[in-house]
């Protein structure tokens, strides 16, 4: 019996100042697309965390290249998600001597890729 694996590679953002709810509407749309078409999404996109998506989905596809050896036309993003991690925390200055915190988000980025050719494992 053969079993059928997938190679996946992954990179990881770490500390991107940007909320969660502003890079997931960004991840979803590239979820399930290949490498090449995803690229154009990202650049096409009107959003600042879309630069920072695409140096991350590149990042992924250099670690797939160099490290496994695989071709990056044959790539597609496989699984992508966002978590919350910190605040970057500031006061504001208000009446009476008060400070007022502001609450900054950073959320972190995994983007995995997968190859579209499945490599057959022999038992």
């Amino acid at each position: 019996m053969e079993k059928k694996t997938q190679i996946k590679t992954q990179a990881l953002g770490k500390n991107i100042r940007v909320s969660v709810s502003k890079m997931r509407r960004i991840i979803d749309r590239i979820r399930n697309t290949s490498y090449e078409e995803s690229l154009v999404l990202l650049e096409f996109m009107p959003y600042r965390a879309s630069y920072l998506v695409s140096q991350l989905v590149v990042s992924a596809a250099a670690n797939a290249s160099t490290n496994l050896g695989l071709n990056k036309s044959n790539l597609f993003i496989s699984e992508a998600w966002a978590n919350n991690s910190t605040y970057l925390r500031r006061f504001r200055p208000r009446a009476q001597g008060r400070g007022y915190p502001i609450k900054k988000p950073i959320c972190e980025v995994t983007i995995k890729l997968s190859s579209k050719i499945v490599k057959k494992n022999k038992p």
